[in-house]
């Protein structure tokens, strides 16, 4: 069968194809840099009726030269021009099986007993140009993961910035390294022999509000699925400000405007199809199945997403030979 490619994303969401292929091969920092660029493009737009603004930074996940070891810069920065503007206390939980919610302790794994030293920190008035920094958005890469050569200093970094009271926005879309939030079940398998923990799902996005003091702050996260929806998320700013923003729209701009899809062959299973989990697997094959009859009745595929038959993984995958 010639290769099935389409412009646009055939998934709900995270296209799963092409982040196998990142993780297995090589991809990542090409979509990395251009997706950075485009969450920051989309938050300006947004925030600027709103009093604040986002600029591109140096990420926690890349030190600058000649600065401290510690020293934080965001992927995104949300800043505050309102100096004046008051402090929003942390927003009322919200039920969902596929949302988490923790203090922040217990999300990243600390004892409250860790002796932390307190510091002043003096800044020139007339020096801070883009104000006090409100928010900070992080997509992870995979050598900041656990186990990665940079998780250690990434952690480090990560909690000098929630000590200093900045909201943390981490997004991971890597479903093949284990999570970086100790409260999330690990979705990292090596095939049927050590399948994803239990309630363990291969994407999320995680908002840690550390207001108003770390300890009584809370991390907020929000996991989804293979061919499920990027969801908006609720990123608190200051005061009751708050940016509704949605990621999948973000996501979409960047594979579609990037032309991913010319990367990507729908008549292929992904590679490492065994590191997803059974359910996931059902979804993929399924939405192959759609991208696949719809490619061969001549349906124009940039109509994405397609509507799915919902099959079992087992006759999915006997339908898929038969394509």
């Amino acid at each position: 069968m010639p290769p099935i490619r389409a412009v646009k994303n055939q998934y709900r969401g995270i296209n799963a194809h092409l982040h196998s292929y990142w993780q297995s091969k090589s991809g990542w920092n090409e979509f990395h840099t251009n997706h950075i660029a485009d969450l920051t493009r989309l938050m300006r737009v947004q925030l600027y009726p709103m009093g604040y603004t986002a600029h591109t930074e140096q990420s926690l996940q890349i030190r600058r030269a000649g600065a401290p070891q510690r020293a934080p810069r965001a992927d995104v920065l949300i800043v505050d021009d309102d100096e004046l503007r008051v402090r929003r206390h942390p927003a009322p939980p919200v039920a969902d099986t596929q949302e988490l919610l923790a203090p922040i302790p217990v999300a990243l794994g600390l004892a409250e007993d860790i002796a932390y030293h307190k510091a002043v920190v003096i800044y020139r008035a007339d020096s801070e140009e883009r104000g006090e920094p409100v928010a900070w958005v992080e997509l992870l890469s995979p050598s900041n993961k656990p186990g990665g050569q940079d998780w250690h200093e990434y952690r480090l970094k990560r909690e000098d910035l929630l000590q200093a009271g900045i909201v943390f926005v981490e997004l991971d879309y890597l479903h093949e390294s284990s999570p970086t939030l100790d409260m999330v079940a690990s979705y990292r398998t090596r095939g049927t022999a050590h399948p994803p923990e239990t309630g363990a799902h291969p994407y999320r996005i995680a908002i840690i509000d550390p207001r108003p003091e770390f300890w009584e702050g809370q991390a907020r996260v929000r996991q989804f699925d293979v061919d499920d929806e990027i969801p908006v998320m609720r990123i608190p700013l200051q005061g009751d400000d708050v940016l509704m923003f949605d990621f999948g729209a973000a996501y979409n701009k960047t594979f579609n405007e990037m032309l991913y899809g010319n990367e990507v062959d729908y008549s292929q299973l992904p590679l490492n199809f065994d590191r997803y989990s059974e359910a996931d697997q059902q979804r993929i094959v399924c939405r192959m199945l759609a991208v696949l009859n719809a490619a061969r009745n001549g349906i124009d595929l940039n109509a994405a997403p397609l509507p799915v038959e919902p099959l079992s993984l087992e006759d999915a995958l006997k339908q898929l030979e038969l394509v």
